[in-house]
């Protein structure tokens, strides 16, 4: 397998994406071997076969309007389909009756390559979810890729922001200057004061905020209702700051964005259409840069401080677990260790023996 980054140079020296990249960005009609035909354009990517591609296919609808799950998910599982569809078609193997042992070869191409072992095993993911489909179907009457395990990765603690920083980007779009004193906004200013208040009140991921519904911020109950992975609804809380910050550009802000226009998203852009998530992305950059704090923090790391400040301030696991929107406590647990870190911290601080 040739060795592929996430952009490849082109000969006109400008970046292009890879086939596989470019395959799974296709819009969410069916394929045609064509279509997967020109998103491979190397000669060492030959074309999906018919059977296999159609059901690719038919399995990414059902994730769709089945599991309720977001077109980005789907666009994933498509990706790393058809990367290993094109694999099987390189080295002569029947995806419909593949073994596990040529399903692990597949794999360790991967390894060979130097993925990382997080795309190793998202690959991994998603043809266990694609073989179990078929089997379910009636399509496959075994399913391979049941007995096969990725590679062991590294526990990694949740990326936390610090109070100090916290503090920082919360001030960068506020109403009151570092000095302390009032200083004009803008709309999107008010609008950016909202969402980062928001993210730190009530841990929402990116998604859920841009996809966040006028109708759904009860300003009455101080509570929100969000739509989490696989549409799966939940009502979470939110602090007085973030309310006052969400009404104030509510009723203030957000009439100047729309400009009239109807748009049902709570969160809106200058042109009065849905907060893109990339534009959220790009703007916590800048809000990065304006504060002076580590460039490396994400959106998804307010999420992180959320979790971990809950769980610090004794909130219990199973709460922290449902304002979170996770469908398995054992994904909540990783927040625990940065909290008994800070336990045992305090507790060497304070203990007579030190």
């Amino acid at each position: 397998m040739d060795k592929r980054a996430e952009t490849q140079p082109s000969s006109s020296g400008k970046a292009r994406r890879s086939p596989a990249k470019r395959a799974a960005a296709l819009p969410d009609g069916p394929y045609s071997n064509a279509s997967a035909s020109s998103a491979a354009e190397h000669p060492a990517e030959p074309a999906v076969d018919d059977t296999v591609l159609a059901l690719i296919e038919e399995f990414c609808a059902s994730l769709r309007t089945e599991r309720n799950f977001s077109a980005h998910t789907v666009r994933a599982y498509r990706g790393d389909l058809l990367d290993c569809a094109r694999w099987a078609k390189r080295a002569d193997v029947d995806l419909l009756h593949a073994s596990h042992r040529a399903l692990r070869g597949y794999l360790a191409e991967l390894g060979r390559a130097r993925y990382a072992r997080t795309t190793v095993n998202r690959r991994l993911s998603s043809l266990k979810a694609w073989y179990r489909w078929l089997e379910q179907t009636g399509r496959a009457d075994v399913d391979p890729a049941s007995v096969l395990q990725g590679p062991k990765l590294a526990k990694r603690l949740p990326h936390r922001i610090s109070a100090h920083d916290m503090a920082a980007i919360l001030r960068v779009h506020g109403s009151r200057a570092h000095a302390g004193k009032p200083c004009d906004r803008t709309p999107e200013e008010y609008r950016d004061q909202a969402l980062l208040e928001f993210w730190y009140a009530c841990g929402a991921r990116i998604s859920e905020s841009a996809g966040l519904l006028e109708k759904d911020v009860d300003f009455a109950q101080g509570q929100a209702r969000l739509f989490g992975k696989g549409g799966k609804e939940r009502i979470v809380p939110l602090h007085p700051f973030a309310l006052e910050s969400m009404r104030a550009y509510h009723d203030f802000a957000r009439p100047k964005l729309t400009a009239e226009k109807d748009c049902p998203y709570f969160f809106v852009s200058a042109h009065g259409k849905r907060y893109n998530p990339d534009v959220m992305r790009r703007m916590f950059k800048a809000t990065l840069a304006a504060a002076g704090v580590d460039p490396q923090y994400t959106p998804h790391d307010m999420r992180h401080t959320f979790a971990s400040d809950m769980l610090e301030g004794g909130a219990d696991l199973r709460t922290v677990q449902e304002l979170l929107g996770h469908a398995s406590l054992s994904t909540t647990q990783i927040y625990t260790h940065v909290s008994i870190d800070r336990l045992a911290d305090v507790h060497r601080r304070a203990h007579p023996r030190g």
